[in-house]
C-alpha cells in the first residue's frame, strides 16, 4: 500500500532554524524607524524637507527603475531603493537643491549598488556613495546650513535652484555646531544637540531621536547593537583620551557623541547588514575603527565632520574583516 505521507518529504539544505526575518521586513523596520526623524526636520527646518527626501528617494528608485527594465525584468519588491533615497535625504542639508538631490539618489543606486550587482554584493554604502559623489560635485551647496525655520510651511528658496545655475540668496544660513567647534571654537549646548534645534543635515540633528530609533531596530532584530554601540565607545574612548591629554573643548566626548551625524551614522549606516561585517567580533572591529577614524577626522582633518569617510573606508576592508573573523568551524582545526 502506498503511503500517503511520501508526498510530504522535504529535501533542503540548511540552515533549518529562520528567524523570519525576510530583507523587505528589515528594511521596512528601518523605514519606520526614520519616521520620527523626518517629522522632527519638519518641525525644525519646514516643510521643504520632504521635498528634499522626496527627490532623493525619486532618484534612487527611478534609477532602479529604469536599469531594471533595460534587463527586461521586474525589480525586487526589497524597499532598498527607497531606504537609500530616504537615508540619503535625511543626511543632506534643509535647503539643497532638489535637482542635486534626485541626481545624488540616482548616483547612490547606480555606483553603490547596480554596478557590483545588485543587492547584496555591493561593497559600500549606497546612500553614502551618493553624498560623497554631491560632496565632490557640490561641495559648497551640501555645506550651506539652515537655520530652524520659524514655521513649519517655511521653504528655502534655495531648493527650487536651476540646474546648473547659481542657487538662489538664502539668508537663514548658518554653521553646523561642528563647524563652530572646528574654526570658531564654540561649542554646542548638549542639550540642544540632543534635541535637534541646531542647524545641520535634516535628519541629524535630533540625538534622542536616533536613539530611540536603534531601540527599535535592536527590538525588531534588524540590526546587530554591536556595531553602533562599538562605534559609539571608539567615539567616546578616543575623544576622552584626547580630551584629557590636550584640553581641547571640541574633543569632549559628550559633544563628539550628540554633534554631527556619529549617531545617524552608527545607527543607520554602520548597521547595513550587506557593507559591514557579519560576525560578532568582526562587528567589534569595525566600529572601533569607524569610531576612531571619526574623531581622527574631525580634529585633524580638513572637514569639520568625518562620519561618511570613515565609514566607507571600513565598508572597504570588511570583506577582510570577514575572512579573518570566521569562527572556526564545530570539530576542525584551528588555522
Amino acid at each position: 500500500m502506498k503511503n500517503s505521507r511520501s508526498n510530504n518529504l522535504v529535501l533542503s539544505t540548511s540552515p533549518f532554524l529562520h528567524t523570519g526575518a525576510t530583507t523587505p521586513r528589515i528594511m521596512g523596520d528601518v523605514l519606520i524607524a526614520t519616521v520620527p526623524l523626518i517629522l522632527a526636520a519638519v518641525w525644525i527646518f519646514g516643510i521643504g524637507v520632504l521635498l528634499v527626501v522626496s527627490a532623493a528617494v525619486a532618484g534612487a528608485v527611478g534609477a532602479e527603475w529604469i536599469f531594471s527594465r533595460s534587463l527586461k525584468r521586474s525589480p525586487l519588491p526589497d524597499n532598498s531603493a527607497l531606504l537609500t533615497g530616504v537615508l540619503l535625504g535625511l543626511i543632506l542639508p534643509p535647503g539643497f537643491p532638489l535637482w542635486m538631490a534626485l541626481l545624488g539618489g540616482a548616483v547612490g543606486i547606480g555606483l553603490g549598488k547596480l554596478i557590483w550587482g545588485g543587492l547584496g554584493q555591493n561593497v559600500f554604502n549606497p546612500a553614502l556613495v551618493g553624498r560623497a559623489f554631491l560632496q565632490a560635485s557640490f561641495p559648497t551647496a551640501i555645506t550651506t546650513w539652515n537655520t530652524p525655520a520659524e514655521g513649519i510651511m517655511q521653504i528655502s528658496p534655495r531648493i527650487f535652484s536651476m540646474p546648473l545655475l547659481q542657487a538662489q540668496a538664502d539668508a537663514t544660513t548658518s554653521a553646523t555646531p561642528l563647524g563652530l567647534a572646528k574654526f570658531s571654537g564654540e561649542i554646542t549646548a548638549v542639550f540642544k544637540l540632543m534635541f535637534g534645534n541646531i542647524g545641520g543635515s535634516i535628519g541629524e540633528t535630533s540625538g534622542v531621536l536616533i536613539i530611540l530609533g536603534v531601540v527599535w531596530l535592536v527590538a525588531r532584530r534588524a540590526c546587530d547593537w554591536r556595531l553602533p554601540v562599538s562605534t559609539v565607545a571608539a567615539v567616546a574612548l578616543f575623544s576622552s583620551v584626547i580630551w584629557l591629554i590636550t584640553g581641547k573643548e571640541n574633543a569632549n566626548p559628550l559633544f563628539m557623541i550628540f554633534s554631527g551625524g556619529l549617531l545617524f551614522g552608527a545607527v543607520f549606516m554602520c548597521t547595513d547588514p550587506v557593507t559591514t561585517p557579519s560576525t560578532p567580533r568582526g562587528a567589534w572591529i569595525f566600529g572601533a575603527g569607524a569610531g576612531f577614524l571619526v574623531v581622527l577626522i574631525r580634529l585633524y582633518g580638513g572637514l569639520p565632520e568625518g562620519v561618511m569617510y570613515a565609514i566607507l573606508l571600513m565598508n572597504a576592508v570588511t570583506p577582510y574583516i570577514n575572512q579573518y573573523t570566521q569562527p572556526r568551524q564545530f570539530g576542525g582545526a584551528k588555522k
